[in-house]
């Protein structure tokens, strides 16, 4: 007869997975924005049952397990003699709050299952200071699912550079303005509505300081009834050229912040060290071309709408593509309608990983050269035409 495994604490295979997506679950109610990791943690009594529960609620609120554990005392539970089943790696630093794996070697948990490690060298050795103090700690439970709820947190911890997310508004033949300049609207309502609730989930929206100046946009995240979401993302604009001081940039939303610059990587790891995990870049086709072309798009968001333009602004320009298998190729990861339009999100296909700092410096700044340049008179229309384009659409 096969024995269903069982973990050194006794606990068999399918409730710590199932405590695992309990656990899942409860990180996807903290917020996605902020430094913070999303984590939730399960605490399980050595029949197996959930006993207590938490998560993380953002910066400077307690840790997933910190909150478990409160909640296990506030029930008159003691949590002594516990399992925890966390979604990260327990800290091992002094932040704005103490160390998680003190906390539950203090609590007296008996064993602890993690999702995904700690990459972050601030907090990481919860597990090692777990294991020194006795307790058994095993890591990759469900670890698939972990890398994804913390796809963006992960990518900017482990690159120095926050996950970019580029956002294009296209027709069904890739154009994101009419020959006159004119864009709104290529997408309807639900699609614009959708978009807001992106902006209302990163760290930053970018733009280039052309479309800063020729659309003046606002990029604040609006709900449908055009009340601002609570959460306002940091306004970026890459580019030498200053925003007016009546831009509407600088009326109500997020901070702005003015990046001086055409060297892309710099600009983007200026981001990651004011702990920017996500951005959603938002314009203008030369911008699009030179993340592209520089390799620094880790996810696409693209809006098409069942237009035909025919001529006008095209979504992305020359990537010094050839050949078809110099194509730059993205791994289609959803597709959902939105009214008449469909929106395609789709990651690429060589993560940021495989690229050391060198290759993407080197990338950056051969993409802010005269051939795919972030050109600050270049960032309205695609043809050099003022006049609007659809990326600030909404």
């Amino acid at each position: 007869m096969n024995q269903v495994p069982t973990a050194p604490d006794g606990l068999q295979a399918a409730g710590r997975e199932r405590a695992m997506r309990r656990a899942l679950a409860l990180a996807r109610l903290g917020p996605a924005h902020g430094p913070n990791p999303r984590v939730g943690c399960v605490l399980l009594d050595p029949d197996g049952r959930t006993v207590a529960e938490g998560y993380h609620r953002g910066a400077g609120t307690p840790h997933a397990e910190a909150a478990a554990l409160a909640d296990a005392r506030s029930h008159g539970v003691d949590p002594r003699g516990t399992t925890a089943v966390v979604t990260l790696e327990p800290c091992a630093h002094h932040g704005r709050t103490g160390p998680c794996a003190d906390a539950l070697i203090e609590a007296g948990v008996v064993a602890v299952h993690v999702a995904v490690g700690d990459p972050n060298p601030v907090a990481t050795g919860g597990a090692t200071r777990l294991r020194d103090a006795g307790i058994p700690v095993s890591v990759g439970l469900l670890a698939d699912d972990g890398e994804e709820l913390l796809r963006p947190w992960l990518h900017a911890v482990r690159t120095g550079r926050p996950y970019v997310t580029l956002k294009l508004a296209t027709s069904l033949d890739g154009r994101v303005a009419a020959v006159d300049g004119t864009s709104r609207w290529i997408t309807g309502p639900q699609a614009r509505a959708h978009a807001h609730t992106v902006r209302a989930q990163v760290d930053a929206i970018a733009v280039g300081s052309g479309t800063a100046l020729v659309d003046d946009p606002s990029l604040t995240a609006r709900r449908a009834d055009g009340g601002l979401f609570e959460h306002q993302p940091l306004r970026v604009v890459l580019g030498r050229r200053e925003v007016p001081d009546d831009a509407r940039l600088r009326g109500p939303g997020g901070p702005l912040l003015q990046l001086p610059t055409h060297d892309l990587d710099a600009a983007l790891r200026e981001l990651g060290g004011r702990e920017v995990r996500h951005v959603l870049v938002e314009g203008g086709p030369k911008l699009a071309t030179a993340l592209l072309a520089a390799d620094l798009v880790d996810e696409l968001h693209a809006y098409v709408a069942p237009v035909l333009l025919g001529a006008g602004a095209t979504a992305v320009g020359d990537l010094g593509v050839t050949t078809i298998g110099e194509a730059a190729r993205f791994a289609t990861e959803d597709v959902t309608r939105l009214g008449d339009d469909v929106l395609l999100v789709a990651r690429r296909l060589k993560p940021a990983e495989d690229m050391s700092v060198e290759d993407r410096s080197a990338a950056g700044r051969s993409a802010a050269g005269p051939s795919a340049a972030v050109q600050t008179a270049a960032l309205s229309t695609q043809d050099g035409r003022p006049g609007r384009r659809a990326q600030e659409e909404i």
